[in-house]
């Protein structure tokens, strides 16, 4: 299963930290944009962001660790857009706060969790390994 991690630079350990351990139980990443400095030049720009599009594209699941910055809530539409499983993270319950929160955090593909990163990349692991088990029944039945 592959997977996209959006968030913005401030959280750039976090994203390291899920994905690694993504990554230990068999995952695969799209695309690591941790390993990029910041954008200079609207040719940097659009080369990353060619580069981010195709990468969420082509995760089969979309992670969005909050605080998030605006190129992350282009491609959480991107992956909502597209059908994508959407797992947002936010350490604290502000996504639920009306003054603060995004009409999109709240659609009934996305699935919030508030608590711990790595409570949050356990239930993530979790989740996906039960769609996992789906996805192969569902192959085996039409055998």
């Amino acid at each position: 299963m592959k997977f996209y991690i959006a968030s913005s630079f401030v959280n750039k350990e976090a994203v390291r930290v899920c994905a690694r351990r993504l990554i230990e139980r068999g995952f695969t990443q799209t695309y690591d944009w941790t390993e990029n400095e910041r954008a200079s030049t609207i040719e940097q720009l659009l080369k990353v962001g060619e580069e981010e599009r195709q990468a969420v594209m082509a995760a089969d699941f979309f992670v969005i660790l909050l605080p998030a910055g605006k190129g992350s809530h282009v491609e959480l539409g991107i992956a909502l857009a597209s059908g994508k499983r959407v797992y947002m993270y936010s350490p604290d319950e502000e996504i639920y706060d009306p003054t603060t929160t995004a009409t999109f955090y709240h659609l009934p593909e996305v699935q919030k969790f508030v608590g711990t990163l790595d409570a949050f990349v356990e239930q993530l692991i979790l989740c996906e390994a039960k769609k996992q088990e789906i996805i192969n029944e569902k192959k085996q039945a039409k055998c």
